[in-house]
């Protein structure tokens, strides 16, 4: 990969993406999770139709950022971001802002989605959570060819799967979707159960020099300051001299090098939701009474724990998928990380102005607070609250139910695998059994192999988020403890160090598959493997002078 590519600047989210204002729904059924047919409702969007609808302003309506219907065209080009009144980035986006449109569809729908690539890079889409066939998922060298500068190329897939799920380039990730090259997708039911307000609202980091993009190669992994020099790419943590970086960092010694866990939040400290930032960000209006839904996206590279005050609230949908007879939650904080979606809900019945805030030990936790806000009440009302409260353990939340997987089953295909870390040739890698992607050994099933994985975490410091494309898999075992709450389905898996789980899914989507984390930065430095299906051909040729980069 070249230096110029490397080295692009992290830039930042222009106008606002919506949480949208729309009708929505969400049962909660006593069924069991189904990887294929799930039984959460969504909203009906009352949105603008298709690509009919138009550029959203800071003044304008949020409902008119979201497109529905069935045919869409997305652009990636440049843009700017204000993310504040003090602070704008230079962007890449989908259709000029970041996030990019969010598209509503409906559940059983053929879409059709025409990229065009007016960027000086080839780019591609990959649809995260939704299991689309393989020549759709957008995988340069694995699945297609990236889309060159100039070019264009339509994806078409059904909408099996209702649920919250998002958008983003996988050509060279770790850069392009640091530059802002994501959006969110909503697969709606046919049979929704309204609420009164559905909101989304996409997370993300920025850095507040941009000039550190440089030093981190544009997108994050490591750093090789050996010299004080940036090499480009997403090197090492190679502190040949201990010295502090940027805002007073001090980026450790050879012996102690700084983990990604440590450095990352030291660097992006600008927090974002539909890109925004503090007092920017737009509120969300309610009234009381109201049923409201918010739908919550990591796009970012931290994880981000999220405190909502003066209210109970459900969680009723991870990575789009249900929860089952969800409880209600308070003084407990939900924990997003890279990749993954919640869905919650609560009732206004708590008249004033609130906040749905961060609240961790990150410098730029602050800047993270989305006002709600009562009609007849004043934003600025609102303030950060403080203190220490405990994680919520989803593995632990809601109510048992047959699921379609346990512990005891019989399984096709087993496999574990070491996620670590370790230095190589005074490089950063993050490494899959061992190994750094694609030298990782794959997992190979047939089609209708039952599948349990093992993952373990035996990274020192670095947190892990495994994202699996074109399936969804049920979470068995956490720290060899079964599951006690309600099944859980999801795509993406966030591991602490030392953490272990059993997760098993059902081969029953042929194709390559990735299988990686969703630490970009981890994936560009090795960590990704495949899920390949005996017998199963790509459709396309790869093109020598595309140069994919399938991170």
């Amino acid at each position: 990969m070249s230096n110029t590519t490397r080295m692009k600047k992290r830039i930042a989210l222009p106008v606002l993406l919506a949480g949208a204002l729309v009708l929505s729904a969400c049962s909660n059924s006593s069924q069991p999770p189904n990887p294929k047919e799930h039984d959460m409702a969504h909203p009906a969007s009352a949105a603008p139709q298709g690509d009919q609808a138009k550029p959203v302003s800071a003044s304008e309506d949020l409902a008119q950022h979201v497109l529905t219907g069935n045919t869409f065209t997305l652009t990636a080009k440049e843009s700017t971001l204000r993310l504040d009144d003090n602070t704008v980035k230079e962007v890449w986006t989908y259709n000029g802002t970041v996030p990019g449109p969010e598209l509503r569809v409906k559940q059983g729908e053929t879409i059709q989605v025409v990229l065009k690539n007016e960027l000086p890079e080839p780019v591609t889409i990959h649809w995260h959570g939704l299991p689309v066939t393989n020549s759709m998922d957008g995988i340069p060298g694995v699945t297609q060819n990236a889309v060159k500068p100039g070019e264009s190329f339509t994806y078409q897939f059904k909408a099996d799967v209702r649920g919250t799920y998002w958008y983003h380039s996988h050509q060279n990730g770790v850069v392009q979707v640091d530059k802002g090259l994501y959006g969110s997708l909503v697969v709606e039911p046919s049979d929704p159960q309204p609420v009164d307000k559905d909101y989304t609202l996409v997370l993300d980091e920025w850095l507040k020099d941009d000039s550190m993009a440089e030093i981190h190669g544009g997108g994050h992994a490591g750093m090789n300051l050996s010299n004080g020099n940036p090499d480009g790419g997403h090197q090492a943590m190679d502190m040949g001299h201990s010295r502090n970086g940027h805002s007073g960092m001090n980026m450790g010694s050879p012996e102690m090098p700084m983990s990604d866990a440590e450095m990352m939040p030291l660097m992006y400290t600008i927090f974002s939701a539909n890109g925004k930032t503090g007092s920017a960000i737009q509120p969300l209006m309610v009234k009381e009474g109201d049923k409201v839904r918010i739908r919550l996206v990591n796009a970012g590279f931290l994880s981000h724990k999220l405190n909502l005050q003066g209210h109970e609230f459900k969680i009723v949908a991870t990575d789009g998928q249900p929860i089952n007879h969800p409880p209600l939650v308070s003084g407990q904080l939900l924990n997003i990380a890279p990749g993954e979606r919640y869905d919650i809900e609560f009732t206004a019945n708590n008249p004033g102005s609130w906040l749905l805030e961060e609240r961790s030990s990150n410098p730029g936790a602050k800047s993270l607070t989305v006002p709600i806000v009562y009609e007849g009440f004043k934003t600025a009302a609102a303030k950060a609250e403080s203190g220490d409260l405990p994680l919520l353990d989803i593995t632990q939340y809601g109510e048992a139910a047959k699921s379609h997987f346990s512990l005891d089953d019989k399984y096709d295909v087993e496999y574990t695998m070491d996620l670590n870390t370790k230095m190589a040739n005074g490089e950063m890698a993050f490494t899959i059994n061992g190994k750094t992607y694609p030298d990782t050994p794959p997992i190979d099933v047939r089609k209708g192999d039952l599948v349990k994985v093992t993952l373990v975490n035996n990274s020192p410091k670095d947190l892990h988020p495994m994202h699996l494309h074109g399936h969804f898999f049920q979470v068995l075992s956490k720290n060899g403890k079964p599951v006690s709450g309600s099944p859980l389905v999801k795509d993406t898996l966030n591991l602490l160090p030392g953490e272990a789980y059993v997760v098993a899914f059902k081969a029953d989507n042929p194709g390559n598959w990735m299988f990686h984390c969703h630490d970009l930065g981890h994936a560009s430095k090795g960590m990704m493997t495949e899920v390949k299906y005996a017998g199963f051909k790509p459709d396309f040729t790869i093109d020598p002078t595309v140069n994919n980069i399938p991170e």
